[in-house]
């Protein structure tokens, strides 16, 4: 049952948990971490590490997208981004990151006004998929009738429909919204919705078809959604509820297996471990990608919340640069601070507990840290 606490008279509230709230507790059996395995079958693609790079301007580029890809994950380009405005945004990209914080917001609406050219679309997706790796790119609901066929044309293996609130059921009086389940079913590519926040609203989502949901807001570092509109969600308790609706949603389809994804707040190596423990089959990474010397925001780092013409839900924030892409993933670290050698620490830590695969860890025992 789930706990709940009244906050006045008139209002009961459930006790959720951030990821920085619980830990995973070793069990009895530990074995050699070279024996781990951290693949992932997402559909008929099979990924080396459990990671997807989230679909910002500050993580994932062509460029950084078919490295993310040889490393043996997914990067995930935002078509409604810079690479898709602008034949060549680097100039954009180094304006924005040289620019005073106090000024970056007023620019960032200025630049993504430019319209989303199909022609860019095509031609983005066509580099990465030369690259020979998996080609995953993003849309939001809002553009996704409108673009969507040029990306099926130009050929993408995972199709990401991603915003900060996605629903099986969206109402709207002044134009006609996208019918998920209807779009899902007759589109011949493996879709990946979110993001959702609770069971009901991710049981829906699958439901509608989709191979995947994306479990949290997204934005991470970069969002700004309790602020401006009094939104969030504590991520432990999210994927938990979600990993709950995907039990759930196997019995109810006879055996149909629906991927959680687990988006926002997983900018370390201990929050990788913790989502994965709480039922997650991989990862969407801003923050954490947005550290590599290689991602477009130089050490930048934003989502498409802070660029939204007439009420940003996020920010330009600085996140620095650790090292290259390849350390980010793999190492070697050089401090214990969580940003290096990721899937060296997700291996560490289901080898301490014993699983051989995520599958098998996702049953490791969890633990409550007390305030």
């Amino acid at each position: 049952m789930a706990q709940e606490v009244e906050i006045g008279r008139g209002k009961r509230a459930r006790v959720a948990y951030t990821l920085d709230k619980v830990a995973v507790v070793p069990s009895r059996r530990t074995r050699d971490a070279m024996d781990v395995s951290t693949g992932w079958q997402v559909d008929a693609y099979y990924l080396d590490i459990p990671i997807m790079s989230a679909p910002m301007d500050s993580v994932t580029s062509p460029e950084t997208a078919i490295a993310m890809g040889r490393f043996g994950g997914v990067g995930v380009l935002d078509l409604e981004g810079l690479w898709t405005r602008y034949e060549d945004p680097t100039t954009l990209l180094e304006e924005l990151a040289s620019m005073p914080s106090d000024e970056a917001g007023v620019r960032m609406q200025q630049i993504y006004r430019e319209p989303i050219k199909p022609e860019l679309i095509t031609a983005r997706l066509s580099q990465i998929r030369e690259a020979g790796v998996t080609v995953g790119a993003a849309l939001s609901p809002q553009r996704t009738q409108e673009h969507w066929r040029s990306v099926v044309e130009a050929g993408v293996d995972l199709f990401v429909i991603r915003g900060t609130t996605v629903s099986a059921e969206h109402v709207s009086s002044n134009r006609e919204p996208l019918n998920l389940k209807r779009f899902i079913y007759e589109l011949d590519v493996p879709v990946i919705v979110g993001g959702a926040v609770t069971y009901t609203a991710a049981l829906h989502l699958m439901r509608t078809g989709a191979a995947g949901v994306l479990a949290g807001y997204g934005g991470g570092a970069s969002s700004a959604n309790r602020r401006t509109i009094g939104v969030a969600s504590p991520m432990a308790t999210i994927v938990a509820d979600i990993a709950a609706a995907r039990r759930d949603y196997l019995d109810e389809s006879s055996g149909r297996y629906v991927h959680v994804i687990a988006d926002g707040s997983v900018s370390s190596s201990g929050n990788i471990v913790k989502a994965l423990a709480c039922g997650a089959d991989g990862v969407m990474l801003g923050t954490a990608l947005a550290r590599a010397d290689e991602a477009p925001g130089r050490g930048w780092h934003w989502g498409a919340e802070a660029c939204h013409p007439s009420l940003p839900r996020g920010e330009r924030v600085w996140v620095g640069s650790e090292g290259p892409l390849e350390s980010i993933l793999f190492g070697p670290a050089h401090n214990a601070r969580g940003v290096l050698n990721l899937v060296g620490a997700l291996r560490h830590a289901m080898a301490s507990s014993g699983y051989s695969d995520l599958k098998e860890f996702q049953r490791v025992d969890i633990v409550v840290q007390p305030d």
